[in-house]
């Protein structure tokens, strides 16, 4: 298949489908780190976000991507954008969702941007749902990540960080 032959959103789809390394549940479009398939001069340029700057799994991101673009027949190249940062506002909603079911619990609430900061004073397990939990360490499994114990059901979960 050539790249004339192929339009944006197909590549989208496809590319879309690159799974987290580090939460493998979610795609790259679920996460929002998926910012842009574009032509430009004879060749496809797939842009993507990191979640934070030196997240280690970008490496891994990119080369799939490649890898996708390639399975395609489509002539292409990965650009990374650090502005604008990355937010949690990005993650779609069946992201969030795929979240809870995986047993993490997804952030809550948008990014304060020039204004006051949202508080959230607890977090929902996503085992049972209880809100009586404990944040045990601002940092869990990755940076991305924070980690909590649910006081109902005794269960530790991991929380992405609204960033």
């Amino acid at each position: 298949m050539s790249d004339t032959a192929i339009s944006d959103a197909q590549i989208w789809e496809a590319v879309g489908e690159v799974a987290d390394p580090e939460v493998p549940v979610l795609t790259i479009a679920d996460l929002g780190v998926l910012r842009s398939v574009r032509h430009e001069g004879g060749e496809v340029v797939v842009t993507i976000t990191p979640t934070y700057s030196g997240c280690p799994a970008m490496d891994l991101i990119r080369h799939e991507v490649e890898l996708t673009l390639n399975h395609l027949g489509v002539e292409g190249r990965v650009e990374t954008v650090l502005s604008p940062a990355w937010t949690t506002d990005w993650m779609s909603d069946e992201g969030k969702t795929k979240l809870t079911e995986y047993g993490i619990a997804p952030p809550t609430g948008k990014r304060a941007v020039g204004g006051p900061v949202s508080l959230s004073l607890t977090i929902r397990c996503p085992l049972c749902g209880s809100p009586d939990t404990t944040e045990l360490s601002r940092f869990g499994s990755t940076s991305c990540k924070s980690l909590w114990r649910c006081n109902s059901c005794r269960e530790p979960f991991d929380h992405f960080k609204a960033i």
